[in-house]
């Protein structure tokens, strides 16, 4: 095939290709899925140092190029230093610097008709700048603007300020935008309508995040999940989970006060990366050390792992409220039968019927689980498999990257 007649799409904003977060998780399946795919020629921005950087001499399958070149399921990938010095900023740095380098890629290469896809709404004051260039160089700008971050509880005023102004520059100057919630997308129009380039109106399209389909390569006997219980003192089928990072707009604490005033007699296995301050805040306003259900396991790295631990869970919480397509939902709907999840627009999206809903009402949640631990296991089975539907027809990695395809090659 030519050269021209190959799409050339630059990856934009994740940190790498792996399981790290969110975007690295879908550029790692979207490569992936694609490696030989002859009509797309994937170019990734990736992170040569810090905080969820990938190192190439590590990872089984890359073939390394040079010091900041190398090779992944047949993408091409191309590493940023990022000064740590930088603090917050590091993240607009990192985007900057990720779009000149793309630049000086397809300038240096001749690649006609390039496509760049930003991922997260960091760099508006930049945007325009970028968005002008890529045209100038014949390419087009797409965006995932990711879920509302201007909403976090973790920014301060100021910086959830320049969050909300970044991400209307950024709706501005680009020429798609790919939400991964029909919830985004409204949102997107309901604010942005009309304040697009010359007044026109954004240009969107919906391509939810994927998850996996398969089970766990575990066996119920393996060495290593026996001995993850046998640490963590839990057993299959006995315990509630929650997997997540422990932000506020989790809802870990609502999820925690319910637990503890509910009658279940089954553990809350609570995985997530937490430090002693967030751990004491919590005990000073719960005292949930008091209570031997509720248990801090830590993080699970290991991805077959976590996925048996989900399949073995009784329940599975899910208490995020802010975002779109939350992959770690995808997840757990992929692998755990009954998903207790919170009552707003993102979560009934993805699940539909496939879950219970709580609110943050008190007494609400604490109701819901000792209806759950009534449910007879036949109504259990049921609702698991409509989840494992839901995620099979409508989110699957091999569904999600076809339409990812469409999109890159605008047939979408």
């Amino acid at each position: 095939m030519q050269d021209n007649q190959v799409q050339h799409v630059f990856l934009v904003g994740a940190k790498s290709l792996g399981a790290y977060g969110g975007y690295e998780t879908f550029i790692n399946k979207l490569t992936e899925y694609h490696q030989n795919n002859q009509k797309i020629q994937y170019h990734v921005a990736c992170k040569a140092n810090g905080d969820g950087c990938m190192d190439p001499n590590q990872t089984e399958g890359a073939q390394v190029l040079s010091a900041h070149e190398f090779v992944y399921h047949n993408a091409q990938c191309f590493q940023i230093h990022v000064p740590e010095k930088l603090g917050p900023a590091q993240a607009i740095y990192y985007d900057v610097a990720s779009l000149k380098e793309c630049c000086k890629i397809i300038r240096e290469q001749k690649l006609s008709h390039p496509v760049v896809y930003i991922m997260a709404c960091r760099i508006g004051p930049f945007m325009k700048h970028f968005y002008k260039k890529i045209h100038k160089l014949g390419g087009k700008v797409y965006l995932n603007p990711d879920g509302h971050e201007w909403m976090r509880a973790k920014w301060s005023a100021p910086i959830r300020k320049y969050w909300k102004i970044s991400e209307q520059m950024m709706i501005k100057h680009c020429d798609l935008a790919i939400c991964d919630s029909v919830t985004i997308e409204k949102y997107i129009h309901d604010c942005y309508d009309g304040k697009g380039r010359k007044g026109a109106d954004p240009v969107t399209t919906f391509i939810a995040y994927g998850a996996e389909t398969r089970k766990s390569i575990l066996a119920d006997d393996d060495k290593k999940l026996l001995d993850w219980y046998a640490e963590k003192k839990l057993r299959p089928k006995d315990y509630y989970l929650v997997v997540g990072r422990f932000v506020p707009e989790n809802n870990y604490e609502t999820m925690i006060r319910e637990f503890m005033r509910s009658k279940t007699k089954k553990s809350f296995a609570i995985i997530t990366n937490v430090n002693d301050k967030f751990l004491n805040e919590l005990e000073q306003r719960l005292h949930y050390r008091a209570d031997p259900r509720i248990k801090f396991v830590g993080t699970v790295y290991d991805q077959e792992l976590l996925m048996k631990l989900r399949e073995n869970a009784y329940a599975y919480f899910h208490g995020h409220e802010v975002g779109g397509t939350n992959p770690s939902l995808l997840e757990a709907l992929g692998s755990t039968d009954l998903n207790l999840l919170l009552d707003v627009g993102f979560n009934r999206e993805v699940a539909e019927d496939a879950a219970f809903y709580w609110t943050k009402e008190a007494g609400n949640l604490a109701k819901l689980i000792e209806q759950a631990d009534a449910l007879p296991q036949e109504k259990i089975a049921e609702i698991g498999q409509k989840a494992k539907n839901r995620i099979r027809n409508a989110y699957s990695w091999e569904f999600i990257t076809s339409e990812y395809e469409k999109a890159f090659l605008g047939k979408k």
